[in-house]
């Protein structure tokens, strides 16, 4: 017996309700869970194994206990953005709950969907909803193969599908949909799965996204042919054989003109869909900053500056003040902008010059190769695990974040003396939170505590962080200037220490220059540390504003030299790239990229900023964290991504080598080369383009090895294959003056 509350269709088998304090829903009874919690415990992004859509929807995958043992399922989080949504939630029922519904009426269809385990909707009318289904393994997605189609390479590609079928079936499939009266109203390249081991004889397919779909309604012509048209079918003999599969033979003259003028409609709705899309973002900004749902709201009655809230996910604060909001602080802050604006204008022409004569001295002679260190953060992982990972990574530099308004000052001193302890060099990075910002008592405080704690444990600390962003807390160089002054107050009772800042993110060097010139700021610093993030957008050897990585260097090196406190050291104290892994990226997803990308512009980044000499230390931020560390997981077990290999590795190699210069060589090929501590040489080699290309070296090298150290096959003079992915190549000392002349 059923005790489904669902009125348009009623599932095949047993549902149990939900209902607790913070969700009402239903769960399917052909999944035993022994406790509810772990079912309830899905909606926590943190279970999540893998990100597998992150849009307007996230979807991620998961694993649900059950009592026949662990299930993999996924989570599809639907939320209420704006009064359109959320007026049709009120009318129609939450996204998740029409998922639910959908996937029982085509189940008893006959119509494959993936199996619903459960539906949650929050007892807030504008909270999210869930829709949890079972995964359905071994499957692609069908957008690749209609891309392949589209580019003429299925043959080359997906060798065992045949296109012809796959339409076929996949006609057939949506006439036995639409014969149910069911209308799906999305069938578009990423609501298909099919199963990767399609054979002659056929294969499975699947319905994704079931949300849009209206149930017990019979379809006219019209409706039939609009579920069709969605599809990117460019070619004649495509858009027939999927109508031959869905009429059985031959369609009609007026279904062939319906489907064409909602095909042809269908395309040039999406050309004009981005931009008007574009536009509605823009204009709600103008009242608040868009945030994902698991980012809490704002404390009630904050305004403008102080509407901040912590993201645990991308593990940092969130501003909910939107662009009006901003313009009137910043309207109101005018007098010390322009004060900043004049600061500028004075430094930029001996910036300039002094640009021109490094860039111009690079590379003259070898250097001693920078320091590799990595971030970390307390509560990323157990103490005994980060100091695990510490150790087989390699690196002798840590920098601890310190989150004050934590309150774990006595967890993150033990971590830092076990670290001393061992032999590495420790600095501390503070940043500051709004609060801490509006209270200066509170943060000289706050570092006088860091003071006694970490005295004689740490080298390097850096007071304030981002100080370039106002979700940080600081909105203008005066807050900076009187938050340096008390940080270098309260930590003058620890000898010895140095003082780094002002950790200014990206390539927003006007911001530095300021700083560094400001004349109200009298604390002097001993260290120019940068966030410098380059241009996330790309490849580290990718322009921006016409300059790539090393003239972003030499220009920050530039801008040091010539400010108020002359030559200081430059560390960059924080960067990666963000992965592709929904709201634990902190970057968007816009610029995130894949593991293997990660890793290949980790060592190129670290080879261009410290083979110009002009920085002396980089650190990678963070060690272990979802969307961008050298490592994530949870509990006892931690994965190693293939960033913490390239690191390491490069560590182990380059460590104590002198940097001998860039190689001549036929762009888009960079080969920097190395002499080591042992006397052995070194060349890293990498194409600056992702794609790979044939090179043949002068002479062959002694060994050829890939970027985490795994050994590649070389004999005789034959060439390499080299791509975006850095190679080391060992070289016979007797050899070196043949790579080393010009070619």
């Amino acid at each position: 017996m059923s005790t489904s509350t669902s009125s348009s269709s009623d599932p095949p088998v047993e549902v149990l309700p939900i209902d607790t304090a913070e969700f009402r829903g239903e769960r399917s009874g052909n999944f035993a869970v022994d406790d509810l919690q772990d079912l309830l415990r899905l909606v926590d992004p943190t279970v999540a194994t893998r990100t597998i859509h992150w849009g307007r929807n996230y979807l991620y995958e998961a694993q649900l206990a059950t009592s026949a043992g662990m299930v993999p399922v996924v989570v599809k989080v639907f939320t209420s953005r704006g009064l359109r949504e959320s007026l049709s939630r009120r009318r129609k029922g939450s996204k998740a709950l029409r998922s639910w519904r959908a996937s029982w009426a085509m189940l008893e269809a006959g119509v494959p969907v993936p199996e619903p385990i459960a539906l949650l909707e929050s007892i807030d009318p504008d909270g999210p909803s869930y829709f949890v289904s079972a995964l359905v393994e071994g499957v692609l997605e069908a957008r690749y193969l209609f891309r392949a189609m589209t580019a003429r390479r299925e043959r080359e590609l997906y060798p065992d599908i045949r296109v012809d079928l796959f339409l076929e079936t996949l006609g057939r499939l949506l006439r036995r949909l639409h014969e149910a009266d069911l209308w799906h109203r999305d069938v578009s390249v990423g609501n298909i799965l099919l199963r990767e081991d399609w054979s002659i004889e056929g294969g499975g397919l699947f319905l994704l996204d079931l949300n849009r779909t209206r149930i017990g309604t019979a379809l006219s012509r019209s409706e039939r042919m609009r579920d069709l048209s969605r599809l990117p079918l460019a070619r004649p003999e495509h858009r027939r054989q999927l109508m031959e599969g869905y009429f059985g033979s031959s369609p009609g003259l007026l279904d062939r003109a319906l489907f064409l003028l909602y095909h042809h409609g269908f395309i040039a709705k999406n050309r004009l869909k981005e931009p008007v899309r574009g536009l509605r973002k823009w204009l709600r900004g103008l009242r608040t900053r868009s945030a994902h749902v698991y980012i809490p709201a704002p404390d009630a009655g904050t305004q403008g500056r102080d509407r901040v809230a912590w993201d645990p996910l991308s593990d940092q604060p969130h501003l909910h003040a939107g662009r009006m909001s901003k313009l009137r602080v910043r309207l109101g802050d005018g007098g010390v902008h322009l004060r900043e604006l004049g600061v500028l204008v004075r430094g930029l022409p001996p910036i300039y010059r002094r640009y021109r004569e490094l860039k111009e001295g690079l590379y003259r002679s070898p250097i001693a190769w920078g320091e590799m260190g990595v971030g970390i953060h307390g509560g990323s992982a157990s103490p005994p695990q980060l100091v695990e990972e510490i150790e087989a990574l390699g690196s002798r530099h840590v920098l601890l974040r310190l989150h004050l308004w934590e309150d774990q000052l006595a967890r993150d001193e033990e971590l830092a003396k076990e670290l001393h302890r061992r032999g590495f060099d420790v600095a501390l990075a503070v940043p500051q939170n709004r609060q801490l910002v509006k209270d200066s008592e509170q943060w000289r405080s706050g570092l006088m505590e860091v003071a006694e704690r970490f005295a004689g444990v740490v080298t390097h600390i850096q007071a304030g962080h981002a100080i370039n962003r106002s979700k940080w807390g600081i909105w203008n160089q005066r807050e900076y200037s009187l938050l340096i002054a008390q940080a270098r107050d309260a930590l003058s009772s620890m000898p010895g220490v140095k003082l780094m800042g002002p950790a200014v993110i990206d390539f927003e060097f006007h911001q530095t220059l300021v700083a560094l010139n400001w004349p109200e700021r009298e604390a002097p610093l001993d260290v120019v540390s940068s966030l410098l993030y380059v241009d996330r957008r790309g490849a580290p050897e990718r322009g921006q504003a016409g300059l790539d990585t090393v003239d972003k260097v030499v220009l920050l090196r530039a801008l040091i030299q010539v400010s108020r406190e002359g030559e200081r050291p430059s560390w960059i104290t924080e960067v990666n790239w963000p992965l592709r892994e929904g709201p634990h990226s902190p970057a968007g997803r816009h610029v995130a990229v894949d593991e293997e990308r990660q890793a290949d512009y980790l060592v190129r980044f670290y080879l261009l900023a410290l083979g110009t000499g002009l920085v002396e230390r980089i650190y990678w931020w963070q060690l272990v964290a979802r969307g961008y560390g050298l490592a994530h997981g949870g509990g006892d077990l931690l994965k190693r991504r293939p960033a913490f290999a390239a690191l390491s590795f490069m560590h182990e190699v380059l460590e104590g080598s002198r940097f001998l210069g860039p190689l001549p060589s036929p762009l888009p090929v960079r080969l920097y080369s190395f002499g080591s501590r042992d006397g052995v040489a070194w060349v890293v080699a990498w194409r600056e383009s992702d794609d790979q290309g044939n090179w043949r070296p002068p002479v062959a090298p002694r060994r050829v090895l890939g970027r985490d150290g795994d050994e590649i096959a070389a004999t005789g003079s034959s060439e390499l294959t080299l791509s975006g992915s850095p190679t080391y190549l060992e070289l016979e000392d007797q050899d070196w003056e043949a790579w080393s002349s010009p070619r």
